[in-house]
């Protein structure tokens, strides 16, 4: 697991997912800005570029304790960024991660985030070796729900008022996909 000083590139069907650097400033701003994405973050929508500065410096800071490994995803065809996909809650001890994903508003609908998390999980099976990998959803967004149980992803509980989005009180469906139950497993 040497990468050297960023992560590789992974290269999926009409997308990569790579390395993040200040030239994805306006890009990252462009999708966390968008109040209609951050719907169902626990963070607000962000309001000044310097923000995906900070994001961005946090992601390389992240990665070299090797507890977050967060791609951009970019288009095959222009190289444009647009969102992230992502390892968190890394665990090598157990073989475990949390996975999450984020895609600006013009990338819905296409069948990109599909193409984007099938592209993490065999990288995080097969490269990194994870026997397991958990995801924490608003039980309101059915779109991100569908998208990790068509993965294979199974839920497994409901853990209640976990979080605060926006001042309000949510929940959150917690789902776990195991390697060996993996349907994109070679």
């Amino acid at each position: 697991m040497e990468w050297g000083e960023q992560l590789p590139t992974l290269s999926g069907t009409r997308l990569d997912l790579r390395w993040l650097t200040e030239q994805d400033r306006d890009a990252m701003f462009a999708v966390f800005s968008d109040p209609e994405v951050m719907k169902y973050w626990s963070s607000s929508a962000w309001t000044d570029p310097a923000q995906a500065s900070s994001y961005i410096a946090s992601i390389q800071s992240h990665f070299a304790t090797k507890d977050l490994f967060q791609f951009g995803i970019r288009l095959k065809e222009d190289n444009t960024i647009i969102g992230t996909c992502t390892f968190c809650e890394m665990d090598f001890d157990q073989k475990r991660a949390e996975a999450g994903i984020i895609l600006g508003r013009a990338a819905w609908g296409k069948g990109l985030a599909t193409d984007a998390l099938e592209t993490l999980l065999q990288w995080g099976f097969e490269e990194l070796g994870l026997m397991r990998v958990e995801a924490d959803i608003d039980p309101n967004n059915p779109r991100s729900l569908a998208l990790f149980e068509k993965q294979g992803f199974q839920r497994e509980g409901l853990l209640r008022e976990r979080w605060r989005v926006h001042g309000e009180v949510q929940d959150t469906v917690f789902l776990g996909l195991l390697k060996r139950e993996w349907p994109g497993l070679s």
